[in-house]
């Protein structure tokens, strides 16, 4: 899942390792608990097999078209833009490495967008960010697959018997767990029902 997350960000533009790890945690989802220790293996494995590559040689220390840190003077302020231009680091500032997706990336992150496994939770969470790269009929077919699994474990938590000797706490958590599989179908049901909607319209006005 998480190289999914890492090629679906960099598909709409190039981003340094930290910009990724905040975006990652703001679609992920705190829970996750995205850190550079897990980060940064992913992206090496991503760049080893050729699905990244490193967007700014260079090594610059901040995104591209940020403003060049003022060190207090015009001369030291020209010396850091020049350093820049010829790929020298400036003394006492970190380098960042910026990555950005490329075609066999874009090739991958369609497979894992599209893949069979993962239909949890987090993992149709996460498909469901992205769905803006998929085709109708892909959605779709990721909407009904998503349905299919809410509708067995709905049918197994409502032919489940609820133990008498359970303490009533206990029994309302059964109970609300079952309620949340019913409320997310009725949600991936609309969905559906818009997906289809809005397919319509389009076909009608083309």
């Amino acid at each position: 899942m998480l190289e999914l997350a890492i090629l679906g960000l960099l598909t709409d533009q190039p981003l340094h390792g930290y910009e990724l790890k905040k975006r990652l945690g703001e679609s992920l989802g705190v829970l996750w608990g995205v850190s550079y220790g897990s980060l940064y293996p992913a992206l090496r494995r991503l760049e080893k097999s050729g699905a990244i590559e490193e967007a700014d040689p260079m090594g610059a220390a901040a995104p591209t078209g940020a403003a060049v840190p003022s060190t207090g003077s015009l001369t030291g302020d020209l010396a850091v833009a020049r350093n820049r231009l010829r790929g020298i680091a400036t003394p006492g500032r970190r380098t960042r490495r910026a990555y950005r997706i490329t075609p066999k990336g874009t090739v991958l992150f369609e497979q894992l967008l599209t893949d069979d496994t993962g239909d949890d939770e987090r993992g149709f969470a996460l498909r469901l960010s992205f769905f803006r790269h998929l085709s109708v009929g892909e959605r779709l077919v990721l909407l009904e697959r998503r349905r299919a699994e809410l509708s067995v474990r709905l049918d197994k938590a409502r032919r489940a018997r609820t133990p008498d000797d359970l303490d009533r706490y206990t029994r309302s958590l059964v109970e609300h767990r079952t309620r949340s599989i019913e409320h997310e179908l009725e949600w991936v049901d609309e969905l559906t029902a818009a997906e289809k909607s809005s397919a319509h319209e389009e076909g009608a006005t083309a």
